[in-house]
């Protein structure tokens, strides 16, 4: 036998579900990481009491200024993330929203992550210094180079270690430095050839590398729009495709002749 609800008892009945999926969805977890402004370090000094770049077989330059690489801070893959988290940092302009992918691209398990950017960071580490010798026309040269970034991983310092190499060795190629005693942070990756390639996060790194006081930053030029959108105030963009065309840019730059490129 069937009875009919009153229309107070059928929206009851039907308002229980939704409550309960919406509940849910609040609470549940999401594939998502909250991502914020990390660490900077000069790559021509120390980081955690060690030189970042040691160079042997070859005369090495005293520099001056700074060359930051940037990074961002994102929540470890094992980290739940509701969807209140997601809506706080969208309201946020001091921390963004990632897919965990693309984020943490090789999975979930901590360990398999770390070795991953160790990883990367290695390869990338050898990149940076082929393109930097490369440039120099130094890659037949007995020299020998050592990088070292304690808890940083992936790829996206290799821009930065290539200017860094070329710095210490040959400057701006007459007897001045590439910062021109700014501080200039950036960020990119780069292959053995000196191609730039594209990073994540640009607007957290544009602001890590305000607040460590840099005033220009290099950026990979396919993310200049991405770079403006939240740029701090006093921060110059400059967009890169190469080494040779961020030295270039450098040069002018410190010296005041050429054209600079601007997003």
């Amino acid at each position: 036998m069937l009875s009919r609800l009153t229309r107070p008892q059928a929206l009851a009945v039907c308002a229980a579900p939704v409550a309960a999926l919406l509940a849910t969805a609040v609470f549940a977890p999401l594939p998502f990481s909250v991502a914020q402004p990390g660490m900077t370090a000069n790559v021509l000094g120390e980081n955690k009491g060690t030189q970042v770049i040691t160079i042997s077989g070859a005369p090495v330059r005293e520099t001056s200024g700074q060359l930051r690489m940037t990074t961002i801070e994102a929540t470890s893959p094992d980290t739940r993330v509701a969807l209140p988290d997601v809506i706080d940092s969208w309201l946020s302009t001091d921390r963004a929203v990632m897919p965990r992918d693309a984020v943490y691209p090789s999975g979930d398990d901590v360990e398999e992550i770390e070795r991953y950017n160790r990883r990367q960071m290695k390869e990338s580490q050898d990149e940076a210094t082929a393109a930097a010798l490369g440039y120099l026309d130094r890659e037949d040269e007995d020299i020998d180079v050592s990088l070292r970034l304690a808890d940083v991983g992936g790829p996206s310092a290799g821009l930065l270690f290539s200017l860094g190499i070329v710095d210490k060795l040959d400057g701006d190629g007459s007897g001045g430095d590439l910062t021109g005693g700014r501080v200039v942070a950036g960020t990119g990756t780069i292959d053995a050839d000196g191609t730039v390639g594209a990073v994540g996060g640009v607007p957290l790194k544009t602001q890590a590398a305000r607040r460590d006081g840099a005033t220009v930053f290099l950026v990979p030029e396919a993310e200049c729009a991405d770079a403006r959108a939240e740029l701090p105030e006093g921060l110059r963009l400059v967009p890169v495709t190469t080494l040779e065309g961020a030295v270039d840019a450098l040069v002018a730059l410190e010296k005041g002749t050429g054209k600079v490129p601007s997003c």
